[in-house]
């Protein structure tokens, strides 16, 4: 059997007046990202991290912010899309771990539905799908509430 991990990291700015879309739900905030699609930093994370493990580059590569067939796109479909480049080659999704950090909204109350989003579209159990949220204390940009940042580490198998 051949195992291998991946990691991913997004960040996005967050502005007044847009959407905030996080773990594939759409979150009530003032602010929201600035971004090419909907934003969504966890799923554009675990996407990278996926890739990354199968060997198969980023989600610029796929999905690049310079195509107007993105603009505003839905980040659940380009999950769902790379789910099938790695069943094309092979690999099973064993668990994915994930952070976000982001000062406000506090999201503690939203985390397993975000997981229930994500472990549906990828065909996991829920427990295979951690994702944890954290503060940074009122520092860095994040903390400044500039923006939004998060982290996926994946473990992938093929037999």
């Amino acid at each position: 059997m051949k195992i291998k991990t991946g990691i991913g990291i997004d960040v996005h700015r967050l502005e007044v007046g847009e959407e905030f879309w996080l773990g594939g739900i759409k979150l009530e905030h003032e602010k929201g990202c600035v971004a090419h699609s909907d934003g969504d930093v966890l799923i554009h994370a675990v996407c990278d991290a996926l890739l990354g493990a199968a060997g198969l580059g980023d989600i610029g590569k796929y999905f690049p912010d310079t195509s107007p067939a993105y603009k505003g796109v839905d980040s659940k479909i380009l999950l769902k899309e790379v789910k099938g480049l790695l069943v094309e080659k092979g690999y099973v999704i064993s668990n994915i771990d994930s952070v976000i950090c982001l000062q406000q909204p506090k999201i503690r109350l939203l985390i397993d539905e975000m997981r229930r989003c994500l472990a549906n579209i990828l065909d996991l159990d829920i427990d295979d799908m951690s994702i944890k949220a954290t503060t940074t204390e009122c520092l860095g940009f994040e903390g400044r509430e500039e923006g939004v940042s998060a982290y996926a580490t994946v473990l992938l198998y093929r037999s």
